[in-house]
């Protein structure tokens, strides 16, 4: 059972105070994921440039410039991936907090992540694929796997059933709810006005407008009967 105010009426007001009470720790998990992207580029431009070097030697110039572009897509993965790992906690902050009640802490948050790393990679693995999948399917399917994304770190974060169970129920609650249109507009909406805020102000509006909707969303989801 969520916290009592998990089932109030979301406000935008409401979802801003949450906001403010997870702001350092939200601001934390930007820079940390930043970082890995970063440090990612970085690794990834020096393979790169040693392939380059490598290259002239040894290889035609087509071949020293696929060896570098695959040295630096290799350089960059891991730290892709560490970027993608920090960075679900965007969504499973807000969906811990309205679960438990409490105000997640930068600790808290990474306490839980690493407490069960293999669950929280394997169902990001999961859902790419998925949702990668669903994409080359005339993108509509991609965009309907997407939707479901909130619920799913909800259950994969504040429940116990398998990988490939909560991406299951995650799917029945959304498209199988009473709520389902008014869940999905109220979703398509908020992050419609998120991508409008972020490229209205050179993408630092984004910073807050994304958590802000991230918060909005998952109070809407258990308001509506798709979380419980």
């Amino acid at each position: 059972m969520a916290a009592p105010f998990a089932y109030e009426q979301p406000t935008i007001n409401a979802s801003w105070q949450a906001l403010l009470l997870h702001l350092p720790t939200i601001l934390l998990i930007w820079v940390i994921s930043l970082l890995f992207t970063f440090i990612g580029y970085g690794v990834g431009t020096l393979l790169g440039s040693l392939g380059l070097l490598v290259g002239p030697g040894q290889l035609s110039s087509d071949a020293a410039s696929g060896l570098s572009l695959l040295l630096n897509q290799l350089g960059q993965l891991p730290f892709t991936i560490l970027s993608s790992f920090v960075g679900v906690l965007f969504t499973a902050v807000p969906a811990m907090h309205y679960e438990t009640g409490n105000t997640i802490s930068l600790e808290a948050a990474f306490r839980e992540l690493l407490r069960r790393p293999a669950r929280y990679l394997l169902a990001g693995a999961l859902f790419a694929v998925i949702m990668t999948i669903g994409f080359l399917f005339c993108v509509l399917p991609g965009i309907a796997v997407a939707l479901v994304m909130p619920v799913y770190i909800n259950k994969i974060f504040n429940g116990e059933e398998g990988i490939v169970d909560a991406l299951r129920t995650s799917f029945q609650a959304v498209y199988r709810s009473p709520n389902t249109v008014s869940f999905l507009v109220v979703e398509v909406c908020a992050w419609m006005l998120v991508i409008l805020v972020t490229v209205c102000t050179c993408l630092v509006g984004g910073i807050i407008a994304g958590p802000l909707a991230t918060f909005y969303v998952q109070n809407t989801a258990y308001r509506m009967g798709i979380l419980h």
